[in-house]
């Protein structure tokens, strides 16, 4: 912290935020709170709160020390080179100071920003690729069809999938269904729901994959409860709607609508 000239104050916010979100929605211990702020890669958390206040000293440290970290992280993503540009826009965001903010020593820094990296450049894939267009129908890249088996019960697999969905769907947190509606319904980007939710987009992944994972397990669980489903009866069941969602519409079960400027402005109305 003396090293680059960090105020007391300025660290102790620092490690205040890193707490609060480690231990969100319950009040720790005096003894945990210990133990999680030794837990932490104190001396990068340092170094991140001494560039989000400018000095000089540090970011040139920063940018000796971690620049090659993004190189390095955006080559081993795609050594074609197409990783760097997500790299470079990276690098002008944490110059921007504001991102340093969403920093909280729990990993190292190198760690951070090589998760950063990754999800800016999936980002970037995702957004280049809604703008792709179809092929052709008659040009080799069109994928060839084949008429689809008939299965009997393909209608009732897909119509207990809209109900258990619905109902767990429903069982989630509120913030965990926006974060849902904005990645699938209005397939907003991490760095956009991030806005939304005030998280960091390793954050938004993160909750994501777990909202995901739970989710399914809940569906499961439906589906072997209240329907009586079998295991390859489930497996179907997922098989239906992967392959024809038919009516299976995800904008209207997760309560889509347009939102304005300012709904999206108070993320703390869904916490």
């Amino acid at each position: 912290m003396t090293r680059w000239g960090v105020k007391p104050e300025v660290f102790a916010d620092a490690l205040a935020r890193s707490t609060a979100k480690a231990f969100s929605g319950r009040t720790p211990s005096p003894a945990d709170v210990e133990r999680y702020q030794k837990s932490l890669h104190l001396a990068d958390l340092a170094l991140a709160c001494a560039c989000m206040e400018g000095h000089p000293e540090a970011w040139d440290h920063f940018m000796m020390e971690f620049r090659p970290v993004l190189y390095r992280a955006a080559d081993a993503i795609d050594r074609s080179g197409n990783a760097r540009e997500a790299a470079d826009a990276l690098y002008g965001e944490l110059y921007s100071k504001t991102l340093f903010r969403y920093f909280h020593g729990r990993s190292s820094l190198a760690t951070w920003l090589r998760s950063l990296v990754s999800q800016r450049y999936v980002d970037r894939l995702r957004e280049t690729r809604r703008l792709e267009p179809l092929p052709e129908e008659s040009s080799p890249a069109a994928l060839p069809t084949r008429p689809a088996a008939h299965n009997p019960d393909h209608s009732r697999f897909v119509a207990a999938m809209q109900s258990v969905l619905a109902a767990a769907l429903a069982a989630l947190e509120p913030r965990d269904r926006l974060r849902l509606r904005c990645y699938y319904a209005q397939e907003m980007t991490l760095a956009q729901i991030g806005r939304v939710t005030r998280e960091s987009e390793a954050t938004v992944s993160r909750q994501l994959a777990r909202t995901r994972k739970t989710m399914r397990a809940d569906v499961e669980r439906r589906l072997r409860d209240e329907h009586r489903f079998r295991d390859d009866e489930i497996a179907e069941c997922f098989s239906s709607v992967s392959e024809d969602a038919g009516t299976l519409d995800l904008g209207v079960l997760l309560g889509d609508r347009k939102e304005s400027a300012d709904d999206r402005s108070k993320p703390e109305d869904v916490s």
